[in-house]
Parts: C-alpha cells; sequence; structure tokens
C-alpha cells in the first residue's frame, strides 16, 4: 500500500504545478490583451524598434566618411561668380565673358578712363546712390585726379544698404554712356552691365575667398570693369561703427563719413574723409612720397607719371 499512496502523491502534485502553470499563462494573456497588444509580439517589437533606435543613436554627418580609418574627403570647391579671362595679372581685369583681346597700353587708360566716367555719372545722376573710390584708384586721385597708368581696373566701394539697393532694382540692367573719341574726335557710345553677384550679402562671409567682389560695372565692348565692394557692420555688438568687406579691408566710420566731394577724371567723385589715412594703412607712407613705381616715374611739371621709356626720351630723368 506504501507504493500507490507514494504515486498518489506525485499525481497530485504534478495536477497542483499543472494548474499554475495554465494560471499563469492565462493572467499574462489578460494582462496584454488589456493593453492592447498581442502575447507573442513583444520580441518582434523589439526587432523592429532595434534599427529605429540604432539610427537615432548614430550621429549625422554633412560629410560622411566611408573609411573611418581616413580623414574626410574635402568637399567640392567654392563656386565662383566672377571669371576673368586668365590667370595673368593682365588678364584677371577682364570679365571673361565679354573679353575679345587684351588692350594694348596706350589705349587701356581711355578705355578706363570712359569706364569710370560712365559709373560715376550713372551712379550720382541716374541712380542717386552714394559711392566712393577705394584702394589703388583713390590712391590715383590723390597724386593728379587719374587712374594710375599701370591700373587695369577700378576700384569703389558702397554701403551695404546702397549694395541691397543695387542687387534689389538695378541687377543686370544695361547702361549707355556717350564719349568722344580721342583720336577721331567722333562722338561714339559705350554700354556699360551693372551685374550683381548673387552672394552679395552681409550673411555670406568670404568663404575660399572665391567671391569678394560683390558687383561689377562691366564695359561689355572690351570686358574691363569696376570692381565693387560692400562695406557692412558685421559685427554691431562687440564692434559697433566698424565696416568691413569680405577681403578684410576694415574701417571704422569715421574714416569714411562724411565723404568728400571732389572731381576724378573730370566728373564729379566721392571720396573717404580719411583718405590719407586710409591710404598710408593700405599701402604705406611710401605710397605718396616715392616717385618711382611700376616703371612709371612721376613728372612734376606735368603732374602725371610718365613711362620711364618715356621720361628718358623727353628729358624728365
Amino acid at each position: 500500500m506504501q507504493p500507490s499512496r507514494t504515486l498518489l502523491l506525485n499525481q497530485r502534485f504534478l495536477l497542483f504545478l499543472t494548474t499554475l502553470l495554465v494560471l499563469s499563462v492565462l493572467l499574462s494573456t489578460a494582462a496584454v490583451a488589456r493593453s492592447g497588444g498581442h502575447p507573442f509580439s513583444f520580441y518582434a517589437h523589439q526587432q523592429q524598434q532595434q534599427p529605429q533606435q540604432q539610427q537615432q543613436q548614430t550621429p549625422l554627418s554633412t560629410n560622411p566618411n566611408p573609411n573611418p580609418q581616413l580623414p574626410p574627403q574635402p568637399g567640392p570647391p567654392e563656386y565662383k561668380y566672377f571669371h576673368e579671362a586668365g590667370p595673368t595679372y593682365e588678364l584677371t581685369h577682364y570679365d571673361a565673358r565679354y573679353f575679345r583681346g587684351p588692350i594694348p597700353y596706350d589705349a587701356h587708360r581711355a578705355v578706363l578712363t570712359d569706364l569710370i566716367r560712365a559709373y560715376l555719372t550713372t551712379f550720382s545722376r541716374d541712380l542717386h546712390l552714394e559711392t566712393w573710390l577705394a584702394h589703388g584708384t583713390l590712391l590715383g586721385w590723390w597724386w593728379n585726379g587719374q587712374t594710375l597708368p599701370w591700373d587695369y581696373d577700378i576700384d569703389a566701394q558702397v554701403s551695404g544698404a546702397t549694395l541691397s539697393v543695387l542687387a534689389d532694382r538695378h541687377n543686370g540692367s544695361l547702361h549707355e554712356y556717350r564719349f568722344e573719341n580721342p583720336t577721331t574726335g567722333a562722338r561714339e557710345t559705350r554700354v556699360y552691365l551693372l551685374d550683381v553677384n548673387p552672394f552679395a550679402t552681409a550673411a555670406v562671409g568670404r568663404g575660399e575667398g572665391q567671391n569678394v567682389i560683390d558687383a561689377r560695372w562691366v564695359d561689355v565692348g572690351t570686358g574691363m570693369f569696376v570692381d565693387i565692394t560692400g562695406l557692412v557692420e558685421r559685427d554691431p555688438e562687440r564692434r559697433p561703427g566698424v565696416v568691413s568687406c569680405k577681403n578684410h579691408h576694415v574701417y571704422k566710420s569715421g574714416q569714411l563719413f562724411p565723404l568728400r566731394e571732389t572731381e576724378f577724371e573730370g566728373v564729379a567723385a566721392m571720396v573717404p574723409w580719411g583718405f590719407d589715412g586710409i591710404l598710408v594703412e593700405e599701402y604705406g607712407a611710401k605710397s605718396m612720397v616715392v616717385t618711382e613705381w611700376e616703371g612709371h616715374r612721376w613728372d612734376p611739371n606735368a603732374g602725371e607719371w610718365v613711362k620711364i621709356n618715356e621720361a628718358k626720351t623727353e628729358g624728365v630723368l
């Protein structure tokens, strides 16, 4: 009788364990059902969520590196809006779109004279906008009110507000200017394009230096141009009253304004109030006293720069 009693106890114990297991499964199923899930969906849900979680944990990169052991490759070169005719000093002063060949030395001064006359006259008379002479053009004005004979372009500056007006109202406009041909004496007409760089905004910095020129006044007959740069107060909180262009030329407002009225190449022009200090800062004091430069010599009697070989012939030296 003892073995039968032991067997009976084992059967009752197994029945008790089975009952507990069934109750556990039923309670688990009811809990999942109340939560709106499926009793066998948790693992599958985890598998679906895992890639998303990994994606969220991986930092986004604007320049993904396929090989982490190597440094990221540089991006494409910076887009350049204005293109010049070539890499040499002379060719960099021609707009590639309108270049028809280099202008000879004896003729380029006349082209530049008409270029700056048309620019200054159009801004003051037609557009009613302020602009002033800058850089090498300002230095030429200081010596004798003319373009330096070894210079192949004209430099001018405008305020940030004026630059915005040029971009909004006058970008792409063509302007005619009538002049007298110095050789024939006939009245002729030149056409100029006012072209504003799409990157000409205070929000755009220097970058790689490909777009430091904000606008150009281009002679469509030769490709020669006026470089126009806008001066903007770029850090008004820490440097109030300090303006600069994208090419790192920095000025205090008191150096520039009020502008001085003067003449350049025979037409009305404006120059900065503190022109002398600006020239010394940019070119050094020697630029205002040295009388021989770039193959030319200053002739005090004629009040102009003369090419050295011509000066020798005329007995200036």
